[in-house]
């Protein structure tokens, strides 16, 4: 091979194997969008959307993979995202409990916490919920009856930010639950059947039974356009005034034009008609905050987890 030949090759040879030259074709191989939760939840119906939108834009496969924590909220799920190629082919769907509470859950995967947001795109429509056979209907209500009666208390898991909301506006108003249970799925089937006698769970889950339910309280930044009436926890414990979100995340060592291109398909997909109706139809709030402003924001909310835990810790 001619000396000129022979260095133009070399030259290419390691253009091709230089780290810039391998990032610049992501994505090329399959994309996990990781929901550590069952099927049907908003989370999991918006990311399925970013899924979507995602293959169609760079031709590769995309799609979400479902992993549920057994009762024990999103983080083996998390976990598993944290252990995988920090590469952008594992993503996490994630919601505010996992970069707050997953590092306090003895998961060693989680703690100290491995991920950064790509952007926050999802508010739930969080509430405090129980059956219209239930002598209360009002928080007022329950808290009078719990004097004397048993109630018990179903949610996602003891750790996740809104069962630690709802034990503390309980603590606060000077109430206990009799017990609190952790189940996959909160619905109308959980009240029916008496499992639970309130249910924390997300409004799209009762909305099939939602005229035999009373919601007592929801829990989010301002009341639900479906529930107008309902007042929001922080209406009436001002220091609880959590704000619940989805977001994607991912590893921190995740390279920077990676996570750009993730983030733009997401934007996309929160600004389109199908969004917005989704966001009509359930109460939720559906937008897109992106990576700078949801890192202050999971600041902000810690400070808020402190002062819930204070509160517990009485």
């Amino acid at each position: 091979m001619a000396p000129k030949i022979r260095t133009l090759a070399v030259a290419a040879l390691a253009t091709a194997l230089s780290p810039v030259a391998a990032l610049a074709e992501y994505p090329e191989k399959p994309v996990s969008f990781v929901v550590p939760f069952p099927p049907g939840d908003l989370e999991d119906i918006v990311t399925r959307l970013i899924a979507d939108e995602f293959q169609a834009t760079y031709g590769v496969p995309a799609a979400v993979v479902n992993k549920p924590g057994g009762g024990g909220g999103p983080f083996p799920g998390a976990a598993e995202v944290a252990s995988a190629p920090a590469d952008g082919y594992t993503i996490g769907s994630f919601v505010i409990d996992v970069p707050l509470v997953g590092p306090m859950v003895g998961i060693p995967a989680l703690d100290p916490n491995p991920f950064e947001p790509v952007g926050i795109f999802l508010t739930y429509p969080f509430v405090i919920a129980t059956s219209k056979s239930q002598p209360y209907s009002d928080i007022a209500g329950l808290v009078e009856y719990a004097q004397d009666n048993p109630v018990v208390l179903g949610h996602f898991g003891s750790f996740l930010v809104p069962t630690q909301v709802t034990l503390a506006m309980a603590n606060v108003q000077g109430m206990a639950y009799a017990a609190d249970t952790p189940f996959d799925a909160l619905d109308c089937n959980t009240l029916a059947s008496g499992d639970a006698d309130v249910i924390n769970t997300n409004l799209q889950s009762i909305l099939p039974c939602i005229d035999d339910v009373n919601v007592l309280a929801t829990i989010g930044e301002r009341r639900i356009p479906l529930t107008p009436d309902v007042p929001t926890v922080g209406e009436l414990v001002p220091e609880l005034g959590a704000s619940l979100w989805n977001g994607l995340f991912v590893h921190k060592d995740t390279p920077d034009d990676v996570r750009a291109k993730i983030a733009e398909v997401a934007e996309r997909v929160m600004s389109s008609d199908r969004v917005a109706q989704i966001a009509a139809d359930t109460g939720a709030l559906l937008y897109w905050t992106g990576a700078e402003a949801a890192a202050e924001r999971i600041e902000d909310d810690a400070a808020t987890l402190g002062r819930i835990t204070a509160i517990l810790e009485q």
